[in-house]
C-alpha cells in the first residue's frame, strides 16, 4: 500500500521529490539567498499595499505598522480620485508614449548588433566589440546624464561646433518635444550591450552544421541569416519582448528624476516619477500605493497578452501553456 501511494505523489515519469531533494540540495542551498532577497525586498513590502484603502497617517502611532493598524478605512476612495486626476492620465500617457518609442527604437537595436558581431570571423574582434559595447551596462544613470549633457547640451560638444561655424546653438536636453527620444537613445547607449549579451549567448547555441548544409544547398549569407539565424532568436526575442511589455509602465525612474526638471513635468511626468512627487514628497501615502496598485496589476495584464500572443506564435514565453 506505501508503494502505491508513493507511486500516486510520484510525477508520470519522474523522480520523487525527497530524491530530488537530496540530489540537488546544495543547488537549493545556493539559491537561498535569492530567494530570501526576493522575498524581503519584493514580497514583503507587498503587505504595505494595504494602505491603499485606508488613509494612513503615519503620526497615529510609535512605528509604521501601528499605524497601518489605526488608520480609518476609505474603502476605494483613493481609485475613485485616480480616475478624476488630470496628472495622472497625463503621466500615463508620457509613460505609454516613451515605452513605445523605447519599444520600436530600443528593442531591435540589440538583435541586430547581435548579427553584425556574429558575423565578424575573427573571434578577437568579436570579443573586443562585444565589451565596448557591454561597458556602458556599468555605468551609472547619473554619468550617463552627465555625458549626453557635455553631448548635446547647451554648452555641450554639439552647440559649440555649430557656434564655431557660425550656426545658432542648440540644446536638446531641455527641449520637451524631443524627450522621448532622448532618454531613448540614452537607454540604447547605455543598455544595448546587455541585450546582445543574451542574443550571442543563443547564437552560440546554433550548430555549425545548419550553416554549412544552407551553404552547400546554395544560400547565401542573407538566406542562411533569414532561415537559420533568425529562426533560432526567436524563442529569445519573444521571452524578452513579454518582459519588455510587462515594464511597459516602468520606463526608468533614475533616469527620467534625473532630466525631469530641465524640461518640465508636461513631458518628463511618468508614472513612477508621479507616484514619487505624490507619495514621498507631499506624503500622500494611500494614493500612491492606490496608483502603485494600478501600476502592478496593468503591467501583469500585459504580461499575461503577451505572452498569449507568444503562445500563438508559436513560442514559450515567460511560462508554457
Amino acid at each position: 500500500m506505501k508503494k502505491r501511494a508513493d507511486a500516486r505523489r510520484r510525477p508520470p515519469g519522474g523522480v520523487h521529490w525527497k530524491i530530488r531533494l537530496r540530489r540537488d540540495r546544495t543547488l537549493i542551498l545556493m539559491t537561498l539567498p535569492a530567494v530570501l532577497l526576493v522575498l524581503v525586498f519584493n514580497y514583503v513590502p507587498l503587505l504595505g499595499s494595504v494602505v491603499a484603502f485606508q488613509h494612513y497617517d503615519p503620526y497615529l502611532a510609535d512605528n509604521a505598522w501601528q499605524a497601518v493598524l489605526e488608520s480609518p478605512w476609505v474603502g476605494f476612495e483613493h481609485f475613485s480620485r485616480m480616475v478624476e486626476d488630470r496628472l495622472f492620465w497625463q503621466a500615463l500617457r508620457n509613460t505609454l508614449a516613451i515605452f513605445l518609442v523605447q519599444l520600436t527604437l530600443f528593442f531591435p537595436v540589440p538583435v541586430l548588433l547581435a548579427l553584425l558581431i556574429n558575423s565578424f570571423v575573427r573571434p578577437r574582434v568579436r570579443a573586443i566589440a562585444q565589451a565596448v559595447l557591454y561597458l556602458p551596462h556599468f555605468f551609472s544613470w547619473v554619468l550617463v546624464v552627465t555625458i549626453f549633457q557635455q553631448m548635446f547640451g547647451g554648452a555641450g560638444m554639439l552647440a559649440q561646433t555649430l557656434r564655431d561655424h557660425g550656426h545658432e546653438g542648440i540644446d536638446l536636453m531641455t527641449d520637451p518635444g524631443l524627450f522621448k527620444f532622448l532618454v531613448t537613445f540614452e537607454m540604447v547607449w547605455k543598455d544595448a550591450g546587455w541585450g546582445v549579451i543574451v542574443f550571442l549567448a543563443a547564437l552560440a547555441s546554433v550548430s555549425p552544421d545548419l550553416y554549412e548544409a544552407a551553404a552547400m544547398d546554395g544560400a547565401s549569407r542573407w538566406r542562411r541569416m533569414w532561415h537559420v539565424t533568425l529562426p533560432a532568436l526567436r524563442p529569445v526575442v519573444a521571452l524578452l519582448l513579454v518582459l519588455q511589455v510587462g515594464n511597459a509602465l516602468t520606463v526608468g525612474f533614475e533616469q527620467i528624476l534625473l532630466q525631469r526638471t530641465a524640461v518640465g513635468s508636461t513631458a518628463a511626468e511618468v508614472l513612477d516619477t508621479y507616484v514619487w512627487n505624490v507619495g514621498i514628497q507631499f506624503g500622500d501615502f494611500s494614493y500612491a500605493a492606490a496608483v502603485g496598485i494600478i501600476k502592478g496589476i496593468f503591467g501583469l495584464c500585459l504580461v499575461l497578452a503577451a505572452n498569449k500572443v507568444a503562445h500563438m506564435m508559436g513560442e514559450q514565453g515567460v511560462y508554457k501553456r
